[in-house]
């Protein structure tokens, strides 16, 4: 295992009951293969990001919900494949799924991947909501890093199931102390967060 900082712990260590799927570390993700910089499919963040989850969870949970993060802590290395991919040629494995009315080189001037990223300080996080009682993931109107205007906050086009479980993912990180990003649903940044000006390189895992 590799060191990192004091300050940063492994979610699932510190937060029981949240799930997670840490698609960066997976084939599963825009770039169609695991990412530089995450050796493990676990997520990590500060302790503070980790105590603002766990309000989080306790509020999910009296709404029937729990959390499924896809991803925390984002080393520097990670974003910096993202802008090398960006500039190679369109092989088309995952545009129809993740960005269908972008290409490559727009996901930046979009504000859907960014050179340096939030993720990297280490109180962001990627997540949706699942159902308590049957572990179903909750209809959100398109999934993780789909780049497309559907995902902002107020999208038309979605059902209203859909429309309602992203305002319940929205007042569920709003009152645990997060920020929303319009572009992307399931985008959440702490608002205190205790790293604003620090950009981490160490991997995951």
């Amino acid at each position: 295992m590799t060191a990192f900082p004091d300050d940063f712990v492994f979610v699932d260590e510190c937060v029981p009951g949240i799930r997670w799927d840490a698609k960066y570390a997976t084939w599963d993700n825009f770039t169609g293969k695991p990412v530089d910089g995450y050796r493990a499919n676990r997520i990590l963040g500060t302790r503070a990001l980790c105590g603002a989850l766990a309000r989080a969870r306790d509020r999910a949970a009296s709404l029937g919900f729990g959390l499924l993060l896809w991803d925390g802590y984002r080393p520097q290395r990670a974003v910096d494949s993202f802008v090398r991919w960006s500039v190679q040629p369109e092989d088309g494995r995952t545009k129809p799924r993740h960005y269908p009315r972008l290409e490559r080189s727009e996901m930046f001037a979009k504000g859907y991947v960014a050179t340096r990223s939030g993720h990297s300080r280490g109180s962001t996080v990627d997540l949706t909501l699942f159902h308590l009682g049957s572990g179903a993931l909750a209809p959100m109107g398109g999934d993780h890093d789909l780049m497309d205007p559907v995902s902002h906050h107020g999208a038309d086009g979605i059902a209203p199931l859909e429309t309602r479980n992203r305002a319940h993912l929205r007042a569920v990180m709003e009152a645990a102390g997060f920020a929303a990003y319009e572009c992307e649903w399931w985008h959440y940044t702490l608002a205190d967060e205790p790293y604003p000006d620090t950009y981490f390189d160490f991997p995951v895992g």
